[in-house]
């Protein structure tokens, strides 16, 4: 597909940065409530307080004499995720899979030591992976168990959704792969595949991977149209309610299915990218002017039955039957 001209984003309905800023976040999203997505900690004892499932908040860390303290916080756990409250786009986020011999194995297989571990602490708290590179707090994580029917589609990494939230109405998903090229992590400027969801389904519309169409996983080979997301309703409705949980009206939501808990809320995004569009072959602006259309006060069930009448979608994707190169 290509979308080479202005003329031909416009006719797709594709919105740029200047729109998405102005017309959507500066509008919907008042400025004083963004802290409440910004820092995952806060996000997570938000989430807690309505009800939402977050991975298993293990300790934080959020002094430099604190970071002395490692050993003993994961003493007991045989994997961990660190991960920066203020950090964005993936950054700083370390996977530690499991603990051999006194070593600390991420998901590719390389080996640190808890000095290593410790290190990666610090730099969180300095602030490398801030926002703005202001001082932070590492958060320590439980791992998250996925559901191993999306093992084939993923490298090393946990896939999540993407769904964007438009005044309470979920507009747009996608799922994130990660793959060899983004580290095990499922950010796409980093090189995970991205594939567009239908809103009514849940099953898989598009891929991409550095913008480009995809329709296998780049590392496990396997086709991407048999991907399916099994309780898709419930996700959706959580996503839907992060709005109350918020108040934000124009957000990203970024969950996770966990084979003990179901869908999980592993952050909020007050200022959620653009290239969910170029997954979905499709752009935002007729179904987010269709919502500014809506009365407000319907519930959070009541818009999801809207977005699966109004947003659906067929696939774009042709399953072989066998994985394709």
């Amino acid at each position: 597909m290509n979308w080479t001209t202005p003329g031909k984003l416009r006719a797709k309905g594709i919105i740029g940065m200047n729109r998405r800023n102005i017309h959507y976040i500066g509008r919907y999203n008042d400025r004083r409530l963004y802290p409440l997505v910004d820092d995952k900690l806060q996000t997570k004892l938000l989430a807690q307080r309505y009800n939402i499932t977050t991975p298993a908040l293990i300790g934080t860390v959020s002094t430099q004499f604190g970071v002395k303290h490692m050993r003993r916080i994961l003493d007991g756990h045989s994997g961990f995720v660190i991960k920066p409250a203020k950090g964005s786009g993936g950054k700083g986020i370390l996977v530690i899979e499991c603990i051999e011999g006194g070593h600390y194995i991420k998901p590719s297989g390389t080996h640190l030591t808890l000095p290593d571990v410790e290190r990666h602490v610090s730099n969180i708290l300095s602030g490398l992976y801030s926002l703005g590179g202001s001082p932070d707090v590492a958060l320590v994580e439980g791992l998250i168990d996925f559901d191993e029917s999306f093992s084939a589609y993923t490298h090393e990494g946990v896939p999540d959704i993407r769904v964007i939230v438009f005044k309470g109405y979920p507009v747009m998903a996608m799922m994130r792969l990660s793959t060899a090229a983004s580290d095990g992590k499922a950010n796409l400027h980093q090189g995970a595949v991205g594939v567009g969801i239908d809103i009514a389904s849940g099953q898989a519309i598009r891929g991409v991977q550095f913008d480009r169409a995809r329709h296998d996983h780049p590392d496990t080979g396997h086709e991407l149209a048999s991907l399916h997301i099994d309780n898709w309703r419930t996700l959706l409705e959580l996503a839907a309610s992060c709005y109350e949980m918020t108040a934000l009206g124009y957000l990203g939501t970024d969950m996770v299915l966990d084979r003990q808990h179901g869908p999980m809320l592993l952050e909020l995004n007050a200022r959620p990218g653009l290239a969910i569009q170029m997954a979905n072959g499709e752009g935002l602006r007729n179904r987010l002017d269709l919502i500014e259309q809506q009365a407000n006060g319907a519930a959070p069930a009541q818009r999801v039955d809207f977005a699966q009448h109004h947003f659906a979608r067929r696939s774009e994707l042709v399953s072989t039957g066998e994985a394709t190169a």
